[in-house]
């Protein structure tokens, strides 16, 4: 038992050394729009920008790009709103960038999609759609922004990705499509013309753009990346400010989030894996890196921080739960995060939810790495007590994920039997009032 408890503090080193949560400052969801057809997410995609001093949060919906004025966030209001060219049910996706004054829109739905452009200079009173059309391309998955240089990556688009320049940014001109040696780039990061590609079940490939300016002109590939753990589909990542680390997010249940050392691309290695410690099946979304913090919205788990100052030892430091119940079935939850605005308040969008704005600005004390004072005793033989806990509920899982307890509680019934459980190790939930209030884990033995 003394190894297994071993074992079980190395899980949990990664996920809850110092995890505080985080204080939800406004939330914002229409009821009267539809939920998509596929994954009845009537959000997507979020971002942030600062215009003539006022902070702004931007969503996606199923019916187009609402704007907020988050700059007083307790009393934030949405300010403009620009319908898409494709609406309703058959959206999921819609994705933001911006650059020079504009918003950028793509939608990955619908043949009427197009390239939105809309000149956000006059925010917070008003926005002008300066661009609407599907003459350069009907659907993007995704799209990216070097502002450095300029220039427009637009991922699964026309082909597996086309780069456009923007040096004038109301009329985009193509420079580039690659049509090589991948099928489907679904999303990008770059910096300086140094592009970490994300090319689902065919892993990563990082390129030189300096010499892609014109039609004709052709990138040179700096490294692959195919082989790690957890290796699935790989989904996005993030570069910090030094380009020496690089997250990476695989979309695929259960998957670990990989710390990448980038220093030197001819020998790109794994420094870490880490994971929100919620259950078995968690899966990360878009993750962002700010300064030392790696910001990643969880599907079903919500928003997680991560303190990666030391890359090889990541610690959990703040989490908000946007969505319940924690089924960890399909795609629900927490789909976008932008840690980017002066205040640093963080915007966080959920599927089914909403607009989030959060504070995790309180300094956080580091909670020693072990397991949950409100389960005794832990590990349990026959049986084990809930204290301090006003949940309604208590939820067990088994490692593989499946559901084998369930019992509501109240002060006079908070014991709980083993019954027929094998022994082992279990993940519990508390619930109340329909959202997760703690999860964590527990041995019978």
């Amino acid at each position: 038992m003394k190894n297994l408890i071993l074992s079980l503090s190395i899980l949990l080193t990664l996920s809850s050394n110092a995890q505080q949560t985080a204080t939800l400052l406004y939330n914002w969801q229409d009821t009267s729009l539809v939920g998509s057809w596929t994954y009845d997410n009537t959000y997507n995609e979020c971002w942030g920008m600062v215009v003539n001093d006022r902070e702004i949060a931007i969503i996606g919906s199923t019916a187009g790009t609402h704007f907020f004025d988050v700059t007083d966030p307790v009393n934030s209001t949405e300010v403009a709103f620009i319908a898409g060219a494709y609406t309703g049910g058959g959206v999921i996706h819609r994705d933001y960038h911006d650059f020079d004054g504009y918003l950028y829109v793509v939608c990955d739905e619908g043949s009427s999609s197009t390239l939105q452009i809309i000149d956000v200079s006059t925010l917070p009173d008003s926005v002008t759609t300066v661009y609407d059309s599907n003459n350069l391309f009907t659907k993007s998955h995704n799209i990216y922004i070097d502002t450095a240089t300029a220039k427009l990556y637009a991922c699964a688009s026309n082909t597996a990705m086309d780069v456009y320049d923007l040096h004038t940014p109301t009329n985009p001109t193509l420079i580039y499509s690659y049509t090589g040696a991948v099928g489907h780039v679904h999303d990008a990061f770059v910096r300086n013309d140094t592009a970490f590609l994300n090319c689902g079940n065919e892993g990563l490939r990082v390129f030189d753009f300096s010499m892609v300016n014109t039609m004709g002109d052709q990138p040179v590939q700096l490294a692959t990346f195919t082989s790690y753990p957890d290796a699935g589909y790989n989904h996005s990542g993030w570069l910090n400010d030094d380009g020496t680390v690089y997250i990476m997010q695989d979309e695929n249940h259960g998957y670990d989030v990989k710390i990448l050392d980038v220093a030197d691309l001819t020998n790109i290695s794994v420094l870490a894996t880490f994971n929100s410690g919620v259950d078995p099946q968690s899966m990360a979304h878009n993750g962002i890196i700010k300064g030392d913090l790696a910001y990643i919205p969880y599907y079903h788990d919500g928003l997680r921080v991560f303190d990666i100052s030391d890359p090889s030892n990541p610690v959990q430091t703040w989490e908000y739960d946007t969505y319940a119940p924690n089924s960890h079935d399909s795609f629900k939850g927490a789909w976008g995060i932008y840690p980017y605005l002066p205040s640093g308040n963080i915007i966080v969008s959920d599927m089914q939810t909403g607009l989030y704005i959060f504070d995790c600005s309180s300094s956080t004390s580091i909670i020693e790495n072990t397991l949950s004072n409100n389960i005794f005793p832990n590990p349990a033989k026959t049986q084990f007590i809930i204290s301090n806990s006003n949940a309604e509920s208590i939820t067990l899982y088994n490692t593989l994920g499946m559901k084998v307890y369930e019992q509501k509680l109240t002060k006079n019934q908070n014991t709980i039997y083993r019954g027929n459980l094998s022994n082992g190790l279990y993940f519990y939930t508390l619930i109340k009032e329909g959202k997760r209030t703690e999860s964590g884990k527990v041995i019978f033995e």
